[in-house]
């Protein structure tokens, strides 16, 4: 990035990470609620819900017991045992601890897998639409993002089809989120099998995004470690378990690949925040898992109101969610700039919603993303005000 003598020069990259939109709505939605405004959220992509009172407790234990020094750069042991026993009882699945990273975030875990597989100019195939920040992060190391079009026709995932069909010369993986950040689709275990048979064909890595695991809501979601245990997996402590705030995730990895990660974890991080670790450990005891349980259940209650009432509205919606908390919807009937409709449902009738075009390029303006991690009261008054502009 060249710029006139006297100024500040910054890196290229900058130039190429695009900013983050849903937080300039919700900047611009917290200005307005500020100024008096009622402002009704369906932006975000957190859950609504307070941390689990369990968790909160463990982590004030954890603080008043002096667990306040740095942990192991991979996590606390004791964590990444639970993690394991977690994917036993989840999954049928034997994973080794020592194949469990804990990271902070699982944008973390996202910043240690582009440093891990990516030289410079090596692509990774990724949705479009899909979740921004994973092209951003492969940028800065020198990677690139190969966005791959996908639509209803594949519910808005990849496939081994799609893999064969985009994969170039300096393609090294394919990355995929299931259930996905915009669109809430899953994959089955025989379309997981499907992807990794040609990712591996082809020399490659396979990323699995799972951080909405635990908020499925029309059956079991699978791992793609039930079929490809040579897989990478991303997960988080942020949504099923409420843990937003406490900056928590995690990483599973090939054995392989655990010397790289080591070492990039102590440079890159040092450790994570050990009072959190401590608190997470209460994520899976029985009384936490019921409340959690209980709180997937009122995401199911919610998905199932907004979803035809947007429909109701005259918004299309080819693929309903199964999992997350998001409807990602067709609003050509009304626009073809999603990002000016949004704004003018902000500031004129105080919705927050997200554009398309923060998750790629494809049809982005005219689609718009529903977050239903918000109370039922207030999906019905967006609803109520959508219908003022909408029908």
């Amino acid at each position: 990035m060249h710029d006139t003598p006297g100024a500040l020069r910054l890196a290229d990259r900058v130039a190429d990470i695009e900013p983050f939109r849903v937080v300039e709505v919700l900047n611009r939605a917290t200005e307005l609620a500020a100024s008096g405004r009622d402002i009704v959220h369906l932006a975000a992509g957190a859950p609504d819900f307070s941390t689990a009172a369990p968790i909160v407790e463990a982590g004030r234990r954890a603080l008043a017991e002096g667990h306040t020094h740095y942990s192991q750069a991979a996590g606390l042991p004791a964590l990444r045992e639970a993690l394991s026993q977690h994917y036993r009882a989840e999954y049928g699945l034997d994973i080794a601890p020592a194949r469990i990273f804990v990271t902070p975030g699982a944008s973390g875990a996202l910043l240690l897998l582009s440093a891990l597989l990516l030289n410079p100019g090596d692509g990774m195939l990724l949705t479009d639409p899909g979740y921004p920040c994973n092209r951003h992060f492969m940028r800065l190391v020198e990677g690139r993002g190969q966005l791959v079009p996908v639509d209803a026709s594949t519910r808005y995932q990849l496939t081994g089809e799609l893999v064969a069909a985009h994969w170039r010369t300096n393609t090294v993986g394919a990355m995929v989120a299931s259930p996905a950040n915009p669109t809430g689709t899953s994959l089955s275990l025989p379309e997981l099998a499907s992807l990794a048979a040609a990712v591996r064909a082809r020399g490659g890595n396979l990323i699995v995004d799972e951080i909405y695991h635990g908020l499925g809501y029309d059956g079991p979601t699978r791992s793609v470690l039930e079929v490809d245990p040579q897989a990478f997996v991303v997960n988080s402590f942020s949504k099923y378990f409420g843990m937003t705030g406490w900056r928590l995730g995690w990483l599973v990895a090939p054995e392989a690949a655990i010397p790289g990660l080591e070492k990039l974890a102590q440079n890159l991080f040092i450790s994570m925040s050990t009072m959190a670790q401590h608190a997470a450990l209460a994520c899976f005891e029985p009384a936490t898992r019921e409340i959690l349980d209980q709180r997937r259940d009122i995401f199911r209650q919610r998905r199932d109101f907004l979803l035809p009432a947007l429909l109701g509205l005259g918004l299309e919606i080819p693929c309903p969610p199964d999992g997350a908390f998001y409807i990602y919807a067709d609003a050509s009937r009304f626009t073809d700039d999603s990002q000016a409709l949004c704004w003018r449902l902000l500031e004129e009738h105080g919705v927050a919603l997200t554009p398309g075009i923060d998750f790629g390029h494809v049809r982005a303006n005219e689609h718009i993303r529903f977050s239903y991690a918000t109370g039922m009261e207030r999906l019905e008054e967006a609803v109520t005000r959508l219908a003022r502009v909408l029908s």
